[in-house]
């Protein structure tokens, strides 16, 4: 299987499937001499973890941590980075079932296609369990992030027709509940949609918002590498995101330029802007404003509602998908969702170092 692999300065390569024996990640680039520890990635990970919210599948895993190389005295050594979780709450025989027709939603049918057979316990390398590689990856990258002053906020913007109040936005709220929203008042109704739709046997769509704060002006390249491409390709690879935006979105296809324009003001000794439509890039490089993205999470696809889908035998039948799910993506998906921002904006950052030759001169002057 190729594309397992992303990033060009600071590489990251996930393995592992859903009920196989382990999951994990090798992380390749990362500078020597930054202290790391499994707890560092353990905080992480224990965002995303499942059956631990009465809104998540009650598949119950520790997601416990081992770094298996790439540290030394508790500092990175340069060397890749790997790290596992092990599985410890498979029941494959919840999925035996599946093997003989395709889950409407799910990527059964096309992974037939592509490789002939698949691996249909749990969605093999399309669970979302894969994104445990990224979010230990993610942890490495938003440390570095941080020892650079740069620093990533995200939550749950939307559930169905719930979306949060910006007037009420409360930033220490988002930990507090088990829906990562930032307003109690979208939370407490977000809550009581979900309760009907898991009581209706359904699932609902969601939105995942992400601020990057303190990001340096000029990082990302001016053609096909784009801040805003790589952006996109990256956290479109999560396996639910069918959507991305940055600012203003796809509201600027009914803007008007002297409204979507940023006009720019200065602060003090610093250029700056009024307003931020464009969602702090311009022309594919950071404007040195906050960088604002939105992903759109598709409805969970495993329902327990009666479906129409094809066996493999060509015949028209119904099912009812057993199993353990999560009725709703983007609370689990915040962590990802910065995660695979974070790792492309360090990725970005590091191919940025030989942008400017009177930078390399300074950094290399002895």
């Amino acid at each position: 299987m190729a594309g397992s692999t992303i990033g060009n300065k600071f590489t990251i390569t996930t393995w592992g499937e859903s009920h196989g024996k382990a999951l994990g990640v090798v992380v390749d680039g990362c500078p020597a001499g930054l202290p790391l520890c499994e707890e560092d990635i353990q905080i992480f990970l224990d965002r995303r973890k499942p059956g631990f919210s009465q809104f998540s599948t009650p598949r119950k895993e520790s997601d416990t941590v081992e770094i298996l190389s790439g540290i030394f005295e508790g500092k990175t050594t340069g060397t890749p980075i790997s790290m596992m979780v092990r599985n410890t709450s498979q029941r494959s025989g919840d999925y035996g079932d599946i093997a003989t027709y395709y889950r409407p939603g799910h990527a059964d049918y096309t992974f037939d296609e592509k490789y002939g057979f698949r691996d249909y316990r749990g969605g093999g390398r399309s669970s979302g369990r894969e994104t445990i590689g990224r979010v230990a990856a993610g942890a490495i990258a938003s440390k570095i992030l941080k020892e650079l002053g740069i620093t990533i906020t995200t939550y749950v913007s939307s559930i169905g027709d719930v979306h949060i109040d910006r007037d009420r936005f409360d930033a220490d709220y988002i930990s507090k509940n088990d829906l990562n929203m930032p307003d109690p008042d979208a939370y407490e109704k977000a809550s009581a949609l979900l309760s009907d739709c898991m009581a209706e046997n359904d699932s609902i769509g969601s939105s995942v918002e992400c601020v990057v704060h303190g990001m340096p002006a000029g990082i990302g390249e001016p053609v096909f590498d784009k801040l805003d491409a790589c952006l996109a390709k990256a956290i479109m690879s999560i396996g639910a995101v069918k959507a991305i935006e940055i600012g203003d979105g796809t509201e600027v296809s009914s803007s008007r330029g002297s409204y979507n324009n940023d006009n720019f003001v200065m602060d003090g000794s610093k250029v700056a802007k009024e307003t931020n439509h464009a969602g702090g890039i311009l022309g594919g490089m950071s404007d040195g404003s906050d960088i604002l993205i939105k992903a759109h999470f598709k409805p969970t696809p495993s329902i327990a509602s009666a479906q129409k889908t094809v066996n493999k035998s060509g015949e028209n039948i119904e099912v009812s998908i057993r199993g353990r799910h999560d009725p709703i993506i983007g609370p689990r998906a915040v962590v990802v969702v910065e995660s695979m921002t974070a790792l492309t904006i360090l990725d970005l950052l590091f191919e940025n170092m030989s942008s400017r030759m009177d930078r390399i001169i300074d950094f290399y002057n002895m």
